[in-house]
């Protein structure tokens, strides 16, 4: 269960699905520090956040930012916010991002947009991870959206069928489809492609987690277990923060 209690943090009139993702990623930008060495998310609600970020920067706020994928680092090129990479900086302050899902213990499902290898990475290299979202991301068990698994091309056929196996085993069933963009495969930016698993209900991430991870095509997948600080999550009434369950 979250044990810190959701902090409403004002009131505001209805607002439409980018408002509340702009309204979150500002919140979040309330937790940047000068000097700060930021991980920066992937997908519609990060950017909405880095266009708040650039803001800042251009008045004068010192940052620097490790991108999660090349899109994300584009916009940031684009916008003016400083770059370097998680080589350069492999320990992080802080990382912000989005979410596909959110369960009460702060899990999450991500890769909607195909970074998830990235994502994880950077989130983990951080000393905190936020993640930003409204509130049509927050469920009771993760699951709904479909599961996003990074493989190897090398044996696609055969990663998708132990995949099978392996959540069978769990008692889950569902289809288990590659991830196709304009009738080809779609690629990831560490030229992987994506098999999107749907559940419906993961009754244990962690033992899918372990399951997944012991299969030798599967790079990564979309679980993110244990990893969120924070979650800050708009909605009709405002703005909640969510604690994440202390360990």
């Amino acid at each position: 269960m979250i044990t810190g209690r959701g902090k409403r943090l004002g009131k505001f009139e209805p607002m439409s699905q980018d408002e509340k993702k702009i309204a979150a990623a500002r919140a979040a930008l309330a937790y940047v520090e000068d000097g700060m060495k930021l991980g920066i998310g992937t997908g519609s609600t990060a950017e909405a956040f880095i266009q708040l970020l650039a803001e800042k920067v251009g008045a004068g706020f010192k940052v620097t930012g490790v991108p999660t994928s090349e899109r994300t680092a584009r916009l940031c090129v684009e916008l003016g916010v400083p770059l370097a990479t998680l080589d350069e900086l492999p320990r992080l302050d802080l990382a912000i991002d989005g979410a596909d899902e959110i369960d009460p213990q702060l899990n999450l499902t991500k890769g909607g947009g195909g970074a998830l290898l990235r994502e994880k990475i950077v989130a983990y290299s951080s000393k905190m991870f936020i993640v930003i979202a409204d509130e049509s991301k927050l469920v009771p068990a993760l699951g709904a959206f479909p599961l996003p698994i990074e493989v190897n091309p090398f044996g696609l056929e055969a990663t998708r069928q132990d995949i099978v196996d392996a959540y069978t085993a769990l008692g889950h069933s569902g289809d288990v489809r590659l991830r196709v963009r304009d009738g080809q495969p779609f690629e990831t930016d560490g030229a992987h492609f994506i098999l999107d698993a749907s559940f419906g209900h993961i009754s244990d991430p962690k033992a899918l987690s372990d399951a997944l991870h012991a299969i030798p095509g599967v790079v990564e997948h979309g679980m993110f277990i244990g990893m969120t600080s924070i979650a800050i999550v708009a909605g009709g009434d405002g703005i909640r923060t969510l604690e994440a369950p202390q360990k």
